[in-house]
């Protein structure tokens, strides 16, 4: 069976930015992969060093279109609301997770939507007000760029049965 990528924070860890996990309602898809043995869970974040919690952050950048393709061609930054630019993270974890997903052989991920790092449909507008617009995370950029598809966390069922023909 296909191995999936999938947000940790997804799967219960709390390793997202505040210190929590993010549940989500598609708990039955998710344990029967789990219990195939084709889950492979990762934060990007966390994995580059990032530390739990930590502070919030947002692409900056100017133009129409600031998200995490641009971070990774160097038109846009990530910065924390403390004003550090972790942009050079960012991008090193987006080419680990690649490294990562391929060395599993992981062909799909579901990453939580929103993230700097995993958003696939929508990620904030640099106002650290809750905001949304829509782009992709830097992650998601990487892994869309090395041919893995991409799932936000309310596509579950769509990935399972696609999966399972």
């Amino acid at each position: 069976m296909e191995r999936i990528l999938i947000s940790a924070c997804l799967m219960g860890r709390p390793v997202r930015y505040n210190g929590s996990d993010k549940g989500h309602d598609a708990g039955r898809i998710v344990a029967r992969w789990q219990d195939e043995g084709r889950l492979v869970l990762l934060c990007p974040e966390v994995a580059v060093g990032f530390p739990t919690p930590r502070p919030p952050a947002e692409t900056v950048g100017t133009g129409a279109r600031f998200d995490g393709e641009t971070v990774l061609s160097g038109g846009a930054r990530v910065m924390e609301d403390t004003g550090t630019d972790v942009s050079g993270l960012y991008r090193q974890a987006a080419q680990d997770t690649v490294t990562f997903a391929q060395r599993y052989g992981c062909r799909h991920a579901v990453l939580t939507d929103g993230s700097h790092s995993c958003g696939s449909t929508f990620v904030y507008d640099e106002s650290f007000t809750g905001n949304r617009k829509p782009g992709v995370g830097t992650t998601t950029a990487a892994l869309q760029r090395a041919g893995i598809r991409m799932w936000p966390e309310t596509s579950i069922a769509e990935l399972d049965a696609l999966s399972r023909i």
